[in-house]
């Protein structure tokens, strides 16, 4: 793993880019991407040989970082035996992803539907879930994110839902608990889990329960902050839609294969949903897959009744057969354990240290390989870093501060006033300590703009 300097080929690289590639969620003219020349476990390189530790895990997807060998062998053995078959047919491949997927799904979530992303697993879940109790709405949070296709952005609560908000997708968006700017002036986790259920009960209330067909929450939301939720908020959402006949969805496209040092998220809070969607670390993204995971009650509904839907690509075998290499992998590996242990002993109390030492460090909260660094202007007021949403020179402080750990050699995750720890979930803890060290020396550039 020696990068090797090519900056011609890097030039060729971006040109290209420039001239025919269009980029997600960016203004085209105003980025500037990096080339990238190779990866490797933990880290990844450029064409001039710079080296960089992945805090981000690509979108946080690469759970066994990158070119895992067994899972590149698992891809080229499936390539020479069966590239592609329709997904109307059994093929062992799919099987086996399914069984190995199946067995580690919390409750009778036995029943797997393939689909190429966490977007559309969003979609085909809240379709299911209309189809099913044969009601129209769909309670979602503010402070989440359900991917970019019409439905789940429109479910989606944080800013990227704007642009494509239709206003009749049948969403009604709710407050769930986050005690550090709580919506509820709770002052304890008891507090806020109480208020919070209590205000999703009223929402339901007042929006006529038997129109509800489903609330879907992010486990443990991602990009919008990593707010672990307080023991027995999911329990209680649970108890909600049990009364009302709601089926409950739980999104762990983002928190589940190991990422919050357990199988699945929902494993830490002992609830089972009806529905959970995945996808990123199923098979650490070496090749598109998500899926819904289905409870009985629910597959029954379509025992004899056509589900209507499907996808060309559903159970593709190269990402199925990635799929089962990479569960093998984090099972003989003791991946999840690695991300659990090293998330209790190492990145909980380091940033917990690091906020000691760091006045732009607000909170420190997550688990696993998953954390989130909240940034303010002011610990005693909890402003942000930069406002909520901003862009340009209201980004500034935040755009330095990911300068700063890029120029270290850390690639770090970086969304408005937080930067996120997610690294790899079978990183080593010495690599883990070398990013942990680069993101305290660039805190100091976030703590020139405290008060």
């Amino acid at each position: 793993m020696t990068p090797q300097p090519n900056p011609e080929a890097g030039a060729a690289v971006k040109a290209a880019d420039r001239d025919h590639v269009f980029h997600s969620w960016s203004a085209q003219e105003l980025i500037d991407p990096l080339a990238v020349a190779g990866a490797e476990g933990s880290y990844f390189w450029d064409y001039d040989g710079r080296r960089y530790l992945d805090f981000s895990s690509g979108l946080v997807y690469t759970n066994v970082g990158y070119q895992h060998p067994k899972i590149v062998a698992a891809i080229q053995e499936q390539a020479a035996r069966m590239t592609t078959f329709a997904p109307a047919f059994a093929i062992e491949a799919r099987s086996e992803a399914a069984r190995l997927i199946a067995e580690r799904t919390p409750g009778d979530l036995d029943k797997i539907f393939f689909t190429n992303g966490g977007a559309d697993a969003v979609e085909h879940a809240i379709r299911m879930a209309r189809l099913h109790t044969g009601r129209p709405k769909v309670l979602s949070a503010y402070r989440s994110y359900h991917g970019g296709t019409q439905q789940a952005v429109n479910i989606t609560g944080d800013p990227r839902r704007w642009a494509s908000d239709s206003g009749t997708a049948g969403v009604v968006h709710f407050w769930a608990p986050y005690l550090y700017r709580s919506r509820f002036y709770a002052e304890t986790e008891e507090q806020e889990c109480a208020r919070a259920l209590e205000h999703l009960e009223t929402t339901i209330r007042f929006e006529g329960p038997s129109t509800v067909a489903a609330i879907i929450l992010e486990t443990i939301p991602g990009t919008a902050g990593i707010m672990v939720p307080p023991p027995g908020y999911l329990a209680g959402v649970r108890e909600i839609c049990d009364r009302h006949g709601i089926v409950f969805v739980l999104d762990e496209v983002m928190a589940g294969f190991g990422r919050t040092g357990a199988w699945f998220a929902a494993d830490l809070f002992d609830v089972t949903p009806d529905l959970l969607t995945f996808a990123k670390g199923v098979n650490s993204g070496y090749v598109p897959l998500g899926g819904v995971a289905i409870s009985g009650a629910i597959a029954e509904t379509f025992g004899k009744r056509p589900y209507p839907g499907g996808l060309t690509y559903s159970g593709h075998p190269l990402a199925c057969a990635a799929a089962v290499a990479t569960i093998n992998v984090m099972a003989e590996e003791g991946v999840v354990e690695n991300a659990a242990r090293l998330g209790a002993d190492v990145v909980g109390p380091e940033l917990r240290a690091l906020a000691e030492r760091h006045p732009s460090v607000g909170e420190v909260r997550g688990t696993g390989m998953f954390w989130a660094l909240e940034l303010v202007r002011d610990r005693e007021t909890r402003e942000p870093l930069v406002p909520y949403n901003a862009a340009g020179e209201a980004n500034a402080p935040m755009a330095a501060f990911a300068a700063a750990a890029k120029k270290g050699g850390l690639w770090p995750f970086v969304n408005m006033n937080r930067t996120h720890v997610v690294p790899p979930c079978n990183i080593g803890e010495a690599e883990l300590k070398e990013g942990l060290a680069v993101l305290d020396a660039a805190l100091s550039v976030a703590d020139e703009h405290t008060r």
